[in-house]
């Protein structure tokens, strides 16, 4: 039996459990990432002696098959649970303790980033950064990928798409796929609701003790969404300094979107100063932003198209498929879509 060749477009959680999980000596997998990281919205910067999760915040046990890949593959090396409670902020600005279900809200010393980092290294795929795929096209039983330099890739067996729904319908749209099924697809993807998300970086000289890790507001009604102190995760930041992680509610992020980023920042400086009840915060010594334009799928894909293109080969993996916005949810979806391919 020959090579079976699998190419990925993105190196998210979703494509990282893909890939550890058809690893093995008689596939060949080539990933490719538009940007310079991988991890997708699970998204890790640095500066100086501080590390901060700009984008989904933690990763939480809420799959035991994703447990077990933590515990026995990523490892428990710079693993720690994030013990501080998420508690509530009302739309009036009130904060109210949370619901504590017991579960973990892991996280790395080295930030989220080390989720996919470490699947894809245990694995001898090629991770090819910076190469953003423009169009897919079919030849009898074979696929190809051409990135935005001209460059073509493959041939594949089989192709697993799985950067956000929108960005999925159009690289189908302009697919060289002559089958109903990618037209079905395209819009089955396209009819996945997603919600935006702006993000604030804000670090502070001093520290900032609160009983709590987060503020959540899960309706929508406030202008901040989720506000964290990056400092309850271990290793993130040094003692004696405090960076929160501002996140805009939706409708703020709809109205703001476009917006000079030093204006949106000041923004959030000041609603964080608001509801934390201390003027400092209006003043941060330095920050940093980030805005996802698909950042929340509200609902999943239609299950009837996804299941007529994998009998072609191709393949779509993500939260947006699942539905739910969690990286446990997006790295089991990575693992069913192995286990799809496999049978």
């Amino acid at each position: 039996m020959g090579m079976h060749r699998i190419g990925v477009v993105g190196a998210g959680p979703a494509a990282a459990a893909f890939t550890h999980a058809v690893d093995r000596p008689a596939v060949d997998v080539t990933v490719l990432e538009k940007s310079g990281g991988v991890c997708g919205r699970a998204a890790t910067r640095r500066r100086g002696d501080v590390t901060y999760d700009y984008g989904a915040n933690y990763l939480r046990d809420d799959d035991e098959r994703v447990n077990a890949l933590v515990r026995d593959v990523l490892g428990t090396d710079g693993l720690a649970d994030v013990r501080a409670p998420v508690s509530v902020l009302g739309d009036d600005g009130s904060v109210s303790p949370g619901r504590d279900d017991g579960r973990a809200k892991w996280s790395y010393a080295a930030g989220l980033t080390q989720i996919a980092k470490r699947l894809f290294g245990a694995t001898d795929a090629a991770v090819h950064r910076r190469t953003r795929v423009e169009s897919l096209s079919r030849d009898g039983d074979a696929w190809r990928l051409v990135d935005a330099d001209g460059e073509t890739w493959g041939p594949f067996d089989d192709v697993l798409c799985t950067p956000p729904a929108p960005q999925t319908a159009a690289l189908l749209r302009n697919a060289d796929w002559d089958a109903p099924a990618r037209a079905s697809l395209a819009d089955a993807a396209d009819a996945v609701p997603f919600d935006p998300v702006y993000t604030a970086v804000l670090h502070y000289p001093f520290a900032l003790d609160r009983p709590y890790y987060a503020l959540v507001n899960a309706d929508g009604g406030h202008d901040v969404g989720w506000l964290a102190r990056e400092g309850c995760k271990p290793g993130h930041v040094p003692a004696g300094e405090s960076l929160l992680v501002v996140q805009a509610s939706p409708d703020w992020t709809r109205a703001h979107f476009d917006d000079p980023p030093a204006e949106n920042v000041a923004r959030l400086a000041d609603a964080a100063a608001d509801v934390l009840g201390d003027a400092r915060l209006r003043d941060p010594d330095w920050t940093d932003h980030q805005r996802w334009r698909y950042a929340l799928p509200r609902a999943g894909v239609d299950p009837a198209p996804v299941d007529a293109a994998r009998d072609a080969g191709l393949h779509v993996a993500g939260d947006w498929v699942v539905g739910e916005a969690r990286v446990h949810a997006a790295l089991r979806c990575g693992l069913d879509a192995a286990d799809r391919l496999a049978r």
